[in-house]
């Protein structure tokens, strides 16, 4: 198991195990997390917006440049910042913290 730790809007913070291969959106709505993912991982929107630690950062595989430019376009992005439809979860991410952003906006209009 993969320990995910997850820090609410209202700082609450939960932790929750997820399956090595998880996709870190479907772990995040599964535990009620308020990631819309309106595209569902089709890399068309940023409403899967997540900030990830930055003491975590380092341990993700880069970003594709898509994913960049989608980020370019999220609300309130960081340098930190990824799609959590873009994250599988594996044994290196063991503790991964990532914060749930206040706002997302959806970049197809909806």
């Amino acid at each position: 198991m993969i320990r995910v730790r997850f820090i609410g809007v209202d700082g609450a913070t939960r932790e929750v195990d997820a399956q090595p291969g998880a996709r870190l959106l479907d772990v995040a709505q599964a535990d009620g997390q308020p990631l819309e993912g309106t595209c569902e991982g089709q890399m068309a929107c940023s409403t899967c917006h997540i900030i990830v630690a930055a003491e975590d950062f380092a341990r993700l595989p880069p970003a594709s440049e898509n994913e960049e430019d989608l980020l370019d376009l999220a609300a309130h992005a960081t340098r930190t910042s990824r799609l959590a439809c873009q994250i599988v979860l594996e044994e290196a991410l063991d503790g991964l913290t990532v914060r749930i952003p206040g706002e997302s906006r959806d970049m197809r209009g909806r």
